[in-house]
């Protein structure tokens, strides 16, 4: 009940029990009375209603889940607005895993939850704490038909190196407090989407239940610039004399506030670890290095460390 409906209410209730069960509208009520009445009724009125107003204001926080309809590969926003006596961060919990809030705004704090192909459509519980409140939200995911691909395997295929596997899974994990990024992100190639986000996979006949195309494909041509989608700041560069092998020459791009961006299969690049770089530099260009068919660009999203449809960055964008 909001604050203006409950005053209402005590005010009704105790107009009924001064009048003894008379309307408020009787012209008993609106005869001459006592001084010494109504300053204590006054008295009494002001007091309960500034109960009622302190009761609504001490709540710790009013949260806000977008989007309205999400599906699967959308990004969750949990918005808190916190009271402002509360000097600590709140808290998001889904599915047992805790995700970190920041302060967008004054009093207002956000949390990003990814969800991905690879999950079962349905529920959500969110947990969000705020002081010594515990709030608890309901969201219904939607299911999504990801298109599937049936590959025949013959022989070994292209073996990562450990370093490899290590520096892109620690780079994907990457969690720091500064938002780079402002505004929908830009595409990093001016190329064809050639394979969207979310692809499923059969090979040899097998469905690979841990697998979905994390991220999307650009087919643009071989040297063609690969630009930065949003501000950020370079966290990772690897090279194929380095080992990585499956990846090809690689960038990756820390937006901040756990969301990043990895690039792969390039022929060149024009950054290093530590850069800065702001949305729309040139950072590389298309190649066929690492794990590759032919010249295109692969783009990964990754929120929390959760491989994320980038499409809603790109249109909506996401704050």
């Amino acid at each position: 009940m909001s604050t203006w409906r409950q005053s209402r209410y005590l005010w009704k209730k105790l107009a009924s029990l001064w009048s003894g069960g008379r309307s408020t509208n009787s012209p008993l009520l609106k005869a001459p009375r006592r001084r010494n009445g109504w300053v204590a009724k006054g008295l009494t009125v002001a007091f309960v209603l500034g109960l009622a107003i302190l009761g609504a204001t001490v709540r710790a926080q009013e949260v806000q889940v977008t989007p309205a309809n999400p599906k699967l590969g959308d990004t969750l926003t949990v918005v808190i607005q916190q009271n402002p006596a509360l000097s600590s961060t709140p808290t998001v919990t889904v599915g047992g895993r805790t995700y970190q809030t920041f302060l967008i705004r004054s009093n207002n704090f956000r949390a990003l939850i990814p969800t991905t192909p690879l999950e079962a459509p349905g529920i959500r519980q969110i947990q969000v704490k705020a002081g010594d409140e515990v709030q608890n939200l309901t969201v219904q995911v939607a299911g999504r038909a990801f298109p599937t691909q049936r590959i025949r395997l013959s022989g070994g295929g292209t073996e990562p190196t450990q370093n490899e596997l290590n520096r892109v899974s620690a780079f994907k994990k990457l969690i720091t407090p500064e938002k780079y990024w402002n505004g929908p992100f830009m595409a990093p190639n001016r190329g064809r989407i050639s394979t969207i986000y979310g692809v499923r996979r059969y090979y040899n006949g097998v469905f690979a239940k841990d697998y979905y195309h994390r991220g999307v494909d650009y087919a643009g041509g071989y040297g063609s610039p690969v630009v930065a989608p949003a501000a950020g700041r370079v966290a990772l560069v690897g090279r194929v004399s380095e080992g990585f092998r499956l990846h090809g020459n690689t960038i990756g791009i820390d937006h901040g506030q756990g969301v990043t961006s990895i690039f792969l299969h390039l022929s060149r690049i024009n950054v290093q670890e530590g850069d800065v770089v702001q949305a729309g530099q040139v950072i590389g260009a298309i190649g066929s290095t690492g794990a590759s068919t032919g010249p295109h660009l692969h783009w990964g999203l990754y929120v929390n460390g959760e491989c994320v449809d980038p499409t809603p960055w790109r249109i909506q964008g996401i704050e």
